[in-house]
């Protein structure tokens, strides 16, 4: 595998699966409950809730790849726009960080609204929630990314 599609694909999938993993963990804490759900929620937001839950293990594979997709289109601009945008080499932290509420802002008012379009605006983490993201999100891609092209 080429060297840059290889160091997006890992990176893709790993913050693909630690913000997956985080999103169980947190709404188990919340509700006490596993959220068994989640993937068909998901999915739900492209093809409509009413149609998604009573959907069977399809429909929790579509919102499994759609989750994917996104961290791996996210993970995939970022390591193109990275060469070109001289201020995202100032500190794989801070940027990792700041990368991850860009991210976070894009999903949850622009492309979720774009396919539910009664969905309400809100800023929808609470501040654990945002650097618990950044951590688990953006640092993994700003680092890597850093890695990548060799900015120290």
């Amino acid at each position: 595998m080429h060297r840059f599609s290889k160091a997006v694909v890992l990176t893709g999938l790993f913050v693909g699966t630690t913000d997956m993993v985080s999103a169980f963990i947190t709404q188990l804490i919340k509700t006490g409950k596993y959220a068994d759900g989640m993937m068909k929620y998901i999915a739900g937001v492209a093809i409509g809730m009413n149609n998604a839950f009573p959907g069977n293990e399809w429909v929790a594979l579509l919102g499994l790849f759609i989750h994917y997709f996104i961290a791996m289109s996210f993970t995939l601009f970022f390591f193109l726009i990275f060469p070109r945008v001289k201020f995202l080499h100032y500190n794989r932290y801070l940027i990792g960080m700041l990368y991850a509420v860009f991210v976070n802002l894009v999903v949850n008012q622009i492309i979720v609204p774009f396919f539910q379009p009664r969905w309400p605006f809100s800023v929808a983490r609470s501040y654990i929630d945002w650097v618990v993201f950044g951590i688990i999100f953006g640092v993994p891609i700003a680092y890597n990314a850093y890695k990548y092209y060799k900015v120290e």
